[in-house]
């Protein structure tokens, strides 16, 4: 009876270890959304692969990559990622899927940016009617989206007053805080539908070209880190690039509406 015990153990052992592992930071967007509970299940079941999930803001995910603690990144700020694969420490950048930002305020509306033109109007709106507004402020990839928007209109976030509140937080927490000041503040479309305390909230201003937002994965360098899975992050490269995470993607809506779009080329 002892042997057949000790046989099972070391039967299941062995099981265990054919389970692979891999590490990949990803945004906090991405992960407030709910999509990584769609995709990691599958994930495991097509490629008997653990993907461990370390959820931080797109700066400190490339951060991640360049110090070798993670085996690939999957972020949305393409000017930042550009740069990391130039620097050598991602091996290529692959798009995946897309949504936009949202522009997201009071019900009433009291900088008026429902009738904005454009997304560089609507935050000049805000910024003239000193309206409160809630910046991520974390080196994230919406954060960086954000300043790029308010320098498109030829302001410059350095010069606001109180009104201006950066955070230094992730996407959720954040929508948190401009939940609780009835502020203003930019979003991605996905974790804004995934959240629940939207209080008195709405999306105010949406549509323009420029609020797009797309999501790339890199796996990190082995010619810098030897000991990353390059074999893993290649696998799950092959798999977010094909059918079943297209329609994965592709389908995945919260109450109706659909929060990300396959653009992945096969």
């Amino acid at each position: 009876m002892k042997s057949l015990i000790t046989a099972l153990v070391l039967a299941l052992g062995t099981t265990a270890a054919q389970a692979e592992t891999m590490k990949m930071a990803v945004t906090t967007s991405f992960n407030n959304s709910g999509l990584s509970d769609v995709l990691l299940p599958a994930i495991k079941e097509d490629l008997d692969l653990d993907v461990q999930l370390l959820i931080v803001g797109t700066g400190q995910a490339l951060r991640l990559g360049e110090a070798g603690d993670v085996d690939a990144i999957l972020v949305h700020s393409k000017k930042a990622e550009e740069a990391f694969v130039a620097d050598g420490y991602g091996t290529h950048r692959r798009e995946i899927m897309y949504n936009d930002f949202v522009l997201i305020g009071p019900n009433d509306d009291p900088a008026a940016i429902k009738d904005a033109e454009a997304a560089k109007d609507a935050l000049a709106k805000i910024e003239a009617a000193e309206a409160p507004f809630v910046s991520r402020g974390d080196d994230s990839g919406t954060h960086k989206k954000e300043l790029s928007l308010w320098a498109g209109a030829d302001l410059d976030p350095a010069t606001f007053g109180e009104w201006y509140k950066a955070v230094g937080a992730g996407m959720g927490a954040s929508l948190n805080t401009a939940a609780g000041m009835g502020a203003y503040i930019m979003s991605d479309r996905a974790s804004w539908l995934n959240f629940d305390n939207k209080a008195d909230l709405a999306i105010l201003f949406a549509g323009d070209p420029v609020l797009f937002n797309q999501y790339a994965y890199i796996p990190v360098n082995p010619e810098k880190h030897a000991h990353v899975n390059k074999d893993a992050a290649a696998q799950l490269e092959d798999w977010l690039v094909g059918d079943r995470a297209k329609n994965l993607i592709d389908s995945y809506t919260i109450n109706g509406e659909k929060l990300f779009t396959f653009n992945a080329e096969q």
